[in-house]
């Protein structure tokens, strides 16, 4: 089997597994706890903090342990919104994350915010003019992700930043999926939160992260303890802090040679496949995108039935986001970049991890032309 779905998880590495297991055993204490135990762990959630604020090149204090990517999300808009008191106005875009666009229904509903949505073009950009009109004065937080997780276009998240910097507007990324493939450094970002998950980057489900800059008020969405700062209460996954702190340590080195190689066999991919299937046409940004996405739409067809002959071929991709699946709705990523719902329904996502080579992806262009065909041949 072929496993070309990494953007919805990854495989827990080794080195991560060995990191986390003196932690899920003899030293398994509450890093709360003031006995040998508990400081011995508590000395390990440090040292996993340490790790992921040089990563993104923040304070330690600026990095809050989370569940993973979708409560750093919520964490961050819900946390931001509600601290801040100059106004009950958010700027976003149309193809953010459930977590975000959720979050900020919520506080629409239920405190009564506005949000304004930008438009993005038929690649998936954002317009930093079209974002810089929907700042007002009352705006208390500006979301736009860096990476999208079904098309895989990056956004310019460091100019949007700027601008609104420049009107003193709190600005958030989710970094979920650039994690690991691109440079998250948050001060060469402007940003003043970015979210981050662990099993997209080899580390376990269950653990993440949200940097947020010291200055920046944050209510906290879970209450309780009063650990993490009293920014997230509940008792700290340690082991999962370190197997977070182990994967970013093994992702950083050779990050830059391993995404030009991926970006390289991903642009002979998405060319094989345009070659041998006339009628696949690309999503997102043909340059400005993730090294190691490509995804598709196969008109005349359907996504799931192309999927179910991609895997009897042995080939496991994803029809987009897996936080969605199973839903009968298009892809609202695809509805924003203009595709109607019925071409959006014959969407094909596939990403993959940096073992996954040129000649590996040769094969999946091959096999992708097969079922597209044996699909289109049933339908039509």
């Amino acid at each position: 089997m072929m496993y070309l779905d990494a953007a919805a998880t990854s495989a827990v590495r080794r080195e991560v597994l060995e990191a986390m297991w003196p932690y899920l055993t003899g030293d398994f204490g509450n890093p709360s706890s003031h006995h040998t135990v508990g400081e011995s762990a508590a000395r390990a959630l440090a040292g996993a903090r340490a790790t992921v604020a040089d990563w993104l090149g923040c304070r330690p204090s600026d990095v809050v342990f989370t569940s993973g990517g979708t409560e750093a999300d919520n964490l961050a808009v819900k946390g931001i919104a509600l601290a801040t008191p100059r106004g009950r106005h958010i700027v976003t875009t149309r193809i953010e994350h459930e977590a975000v666009l959720e979050s900020i229904d919520y506080l629409r509903r239920i405190h009564g915010f506005e949000a304004t949505f930008v438009d993005v073009d038929a690649t998936g950009l954002v317009d930093p003019a079209d974002f810089a009109a929907a700042l007002r004065g009352d705006t208390t937080l500006a979301t736009v992700m860096l990476a999208n997780n079904e098309v895989g276009t990056v956004q310019p998240v460091a100019g949007l930043a700027a601008i609104a910097r420049q009107r003193g507007i709190p600005f958030h990324t989710d970094a979920v999926q650039a994690a690991g493939w691109l440079d998250l450094d948050t001060s060469a970002l402007g940003v003043d939160a970015l979210s981050i998950s662990g099993h997209k980057l080899g580390a376990p489900k269950g653990v993440g992260a949200l940097f947020v800059r010291g200055r920046i008020p944050l209510e906290p969405v879970i209450h309780g303890g009063g650990q993490e700062r009293g920014r997230r209460s509940g008792t700290e996954n340690v082991a999962g802090a370190v197997g977070l702190a182990a994967a970013i340590r093994l992702g950083a080195a050779g990050r830059q040679s391993r995404a030009d190689a991926a970006a390289d066999a991903r642009d002979a991919f998405v060319a094989a496949v345009l070659a041998r299937v006339p009628r696949a046409a690309l999503t997102g940004h043909p340059t400005l995108r993730l090294p190691a996405t490509a995804s598709f739409v196969f008109p005349g067809t359907s996504g799931e039935s192309v999927l179910l002959e991609l895997e009897r071929r042995g080939i496991v991709s994803s029809s987009g986001s897996a936080c969605a699946a199973g839903s009968d709705e298009a892809s609202h990523v695809l509805l924003a970049l203009g595709f109607d719902d019925e071409v959006a329904q014959t969407a094909v996502r596939f990403s993959w991890s940096p073992e996954v080579g040129a000649a590996d992806l040769a094969v999946v262009a091959d096999a992708v032309a097969e079922a597209v065909e044996t699909v289109a041949s049933i339908t039509q």
